[in-house]
């Protein structure tokens, strides 16, 4: 049949181009559309990430040119100017190229047959007795056209146009911020094997910023704001603060992002007919520091998983795929439902509390220890850890804030 594939995914970043990857290896046919000309572009993150997280997925090492730097420590600002310092015994997290990333992985998939094309527009889903049957979309070259599938995975990003025409709709109450990200160079003072990260209303209302060093005297800043314009935020950070000023005084900016992250966690329902969605579309961002990588390509997995059973018992009604859900949740649910609680309570926090938090943290000389943690992903388990040994507590710090991938 013309213009028909196994499966349908929508969108080409790391969990869209994930998921079709994992399908593929077991001979099906996956295409993917991206409304882009270019995958990777534009790029949407710091691309800070755990190197526990890649080993999981059978992605590290990477190849070298996609790793830009990694970081056994890191560094903690409070509002008032107190600081507390953590390091580990070796490398937990690393810097990546989120172009070279997104363009490796979809490299990987279409060794397998996925099919790509690019600069297409998905405008709608089809819809037949109930079930979603493929997509309508065009591009600047072809008319548009309508293509079929078994199943489609929506991977579109935050700004996801699908969800609600398949009936998946977005709750009013996502928490949003607003995040600011630039690559600089001629970066002064940093520790190379180090991030920094920079708490306060003043730089970063509801949110943080941080500055990830690379190898060549350059760095990626960024933060992340509940209110007002990222853009003068950003500015008056580099400028303004009295600590990334002296790192960021003669810096000049190479290129930089401006984009929205979603950090209410996932949405309350992602399969029906026909229909799954993976990444952030569905949610899948870490509510403590906006990182989704991860946790999206985590879930893209699990939605191959179950796409592959689907399509081997030719079964693709809402009733058999909620088991996507229910792997997610299983993988995933205690640490989300922990993150969530995590954020509104630093959201609660005022500049004093967190001040006071950082500089009890010192007073029990925990910069002192050298740690063995790796996980940066499951949260809620290491707060568990934390309320079996006070000195867990600077590693809360570090892997709510750091590891924003």
């Amino acid at each position: 049949m013309e213009n028909f594939s196994d499966v349908i995914v929508v969108g080409a970043g790391p969990s869209g181009s994930f998921s079709a990857l994992n399908i593929a290896k077991h001979g099906y046919k996956v295409t993917v559309f991206e409304e882009h000309t270019e995958i990777g572009v534009p790029t949407h993150c710091t691309g800070h990430i755990s190197i526990n997280g890649l080993k999981r997925l059978g992605l590290y090492p990477l190849p070298n040119k996609i790793v830009e730097n990694t970081y056994s420590g890191a560094t903690f600002y409070s509002p008032r100017g107190n600081r507390f310092s953590v390091h580990f015994s070796q490398p937990v997290t690393c810097l990546i190229n989120r172009v070279l990333f997104d363009k490796y992985i979809a490299e990987l998939a279409r060794k397998y047959g996925v099919q790509y094309c690019l600069n297409s527009h998905v405008k709608s889903i089809l819809i037949k007795d109930n079930f979603v049957k493929g997509v309508k979309s065009d591009s600047r070259t072809n008319a548009e056209q309508n293509f079929l599938a078994n199943l489609t995975i929506d991977a579109e990003g935050i700004s996801s146009k699908l969800l609600a025409s398949a009936g998946l709709l977005r709750p009013k109450s996502r928490m949003f911020v607003n995040g600011a990200h630039a690559e600089v160079e001629n970066v002064d003072y940093v520790m190379q094997d180090s991030v920094e990260v920079f708490l306060g209303e003043n730089y970063a209302p509801g949110f943080f910023a941080w500055i990830a060093p690379k190898k060549d005297n350059r760095a990626k800043v960024g933060l992340a704001v509940s209110k007002g314009n990222p853009r003068e935020y950003l500015r008056k950070f580099m400028l303004r603060h009295p600590v990334a000023s002296k790192r960021l005084r003669n810096a000049k900016i190479l290129s930089s992002s401006f984009h929205p992250i979603v950090i209410s966690g996932p949405i309350s329902k992602t399969y029906t007919n026909g229909f799954l969605a993976v990444g952030d579309s569905a949610g899948h961002v870490k509510p403590t520091t906006g990182g989704g990588i991860v946790f999206g390509m985590t879930c893209a997995k699990v939605a191959a998983d179950v796409t592959i059973e689907a399509l081997r018992r030719n079964d693709f009604s809402a009733d058999f795929l909620s088991n996507y859900q229910k792997r997610c949740r299983k993988v995933f649910g205690f640490d989300v439902n922990a993150m969530i609680r995590l954020r509104k309570m630093f959201n609660k926090m005022s500049d004093d509390e967190i001040d006071r938090l950082i500089r009890l943290c010192a007073r029990l000389d925990l910069d002192r220890t050298t740690l063995k943690f790796e996980d940066v992903d499951r949260q809620g388990r290491l707060f568990l850890a934390l309320l079996s040994s006070p000195k867990m507590m600077f590693a809360i710090l570090y892997f709510l804030l750091t590891a924003n991938a």
